[in-house]
């Protein structure tokens, strides 16, 4: 049926023969040598290559490069949210609705994890990849709810067994309470959103948590939530967590934190105070400095529209170059250094330092030996190619492994889980210099000595 269609779309000259080549194609000629998937690569450092006859290798360039661009991108973007965020804050990826489409939501749920979040709100990225998921009450739900009078069911056993008791009766009760010990006008709390509430406590009693916003914070949703979640207290269950979905979000948590804490210690519940605060609505990197400095009491962070389209860049620019034809070395020339190919077929390698940090990933002819530890090498460095640099490693770690040869994948491919856990150790081994995402030392990479000799034959040959 392909070759039925291309038919149809090539040019009437094109040759029977060549049709009848394409019914033939297999991969058992390619092979495929990659750094592990969730490695950290700089620029210019092949991170993938593949050896194969011509025409069979040119056509897996666009699919190659569209699995791994924005798989990449969006990994990468949400580790620079990780970095900001810092290791214990929970990172929720909730950008399902503004996404590039479901196969773009998927993935970005999917890579989001692999770059550090914690879970997603993309139900079918759980089902099919096992990422933890995670969700709040919706507006909608507080808005369609006006009264207590529509909450059914209203009762709720115990959590230690007993007779069941009137939910929202109770949770009455206890809004004057706290109205009282808050000083705030028990009147001014929305029924509505205190019926919207009970009724989600009454379903889900042991994962009960509130949407603070849908009306006014203060004066309504802090003290309902905190009246259902007392009431759920008195039967034995714990409420999980409010979330904040508008205005200065960092303020706005330390007021709520100050007022769990308060209702801990009057009505004496004491891991009231710990309840974690979640927040959402348009959060940047921007957001995430602005909350580290203000000293915010945010636990749990939903990013969702600046996560999945990745505005700081919209779109990763690897390229797939060919840089040997039948054994002889090609490369592709222009007078922006940045943009010229790196000849060869190569072995790459990455160098640390006594500090068990990389300093260095260095490109070696693929029939080179490996550079030896504790032994001074000469180097050239991209951007720098006319210097020699002399550089002494004390770990040498080839990066690329065979994973694809004769047509079957030859090495075990890791679990998502694996992926990530390697993504987040990799991201730790590099120094704060080159980790931080403000004006970091640029991370140098480097050709061998005869590496750098060939490159400057080819550049010679071809003016």
């Amino acid at each position: 049926a392909d070759v039925a269609y291309l038919r149809s779309v090539l040019p009437s000259t094109t040759e029977d023969a060549f049709f009848d080549y394409l019914a033939t194609l297999d991969a058992s000629e390619v092979t495929v040598s990659a750094v592990p998937e969730g490695s950290v690569i700089f620029a210019r450092v092949p991170f993938l290559q593949v050896k194969g006859p011509l025409l069979v290798v040119q056509l897996l360039e666009t699919t190659l490069l569209c699995l791994v661009n924005y798989a990449s991108l969006v990994a990468t973007n949400a580790a620079r949210f990780r970095l900001l965020a810092g290791p214990d804050m929970k990172l929720m990826e909730i950008g399902l609705r503004r996404a590039q489409g479901p196969d773009g939501a998927l993935s970005a749920s999917k890579y989001s994890y692999i770059g550090g979040f914690d879970c997603t709100s993309n139900i079918l990225a759980g089902k099919l990849y096992g990422i933890p998921v995670r969700g709040t009450i919706a507006h909608s739900f507080i808005m369609s709810f006006t009264s207590l009078e529509e909450v059914r069911p209203r009762e709720l056993s115990p959590l230690a067994g007993g007779e069941p008791v009137d939910l929202p009766g109770l949770a009455e009760r206890w809004l004057q309470r706290v109205c009282e010990l808050l000083q705030t006008p028990p009147e001014k709390a929305n029924q509505g959103e205190l019926a919207a509430f009970v009724s989600y406590a009454v379903t889900f009693p042991r994962d009960f948590q509130g949407l603070l916003d849908t009306y006014c914070v203060r004066r309504s949703g802090l003290p309902n939530f905190c009246a259902v979640a007392l009431a759920l207290h008195q039967l034995g269950y714990r409420a999980i967590g409010v979330r904040l979905d508008s205005g200065d979000l960092a303020q706005q948590s330390k007021e709520i934190r100050r007022v769990l804490r308060a209702c801990g210690a009057h009505f004496q519940v004491p891991w009231f105070e710990t309840i974690p605060i979640a927040v959402s609505n348009d959060i940047s990197e921007q957001s995430l400095e602005e909350f580290s400095r203000e000293g915010s009491e945010i636990d749990v962070i939903g990013v969702g529209t600046n996560l999945v389209t990745c505005p700081l860049q919209p779109s990763l620019g690897c390229v797939y170059k060919l840089v040997e034809v039948n054994g002889s070395p090609c490369l592709k020339l222009t007078e922006d250094e940045e943009k010229m190919t790196i000849p060869g077929t190569k072995t790459i390698y990455r160098l640390y330092d006594a500090a068990g940090h990389p300093f260095m990933d260095l490109m070696a002819l693929e029939e080179e030996p490996s550079p030896s530890v504790g032994q001074e090498l000469a180097v050239h460095i991209l951007g720098r190619l006319g210097e020699t640099s002399k550089v002494i490693p004390t770990t040498v770690e080839p990066l690329h492994r065979m994973y694809f040869r004769d047509g079957q994948v030859c090495e075990p491919l890791p679990s998502l889980p694996e992926v990530r856990s390697h993504a987040q150790a990799s991201l730790n081994l590099l120094s704060p210099a080159h980790r931080r995402l403000h004006q970091p030392q640029p991370y140098p990479v480097a050709v061998t000595e005869r590496l750098h000799g060939l490159l400057t034959e080819l550049r010679q040959a071809s003016q």
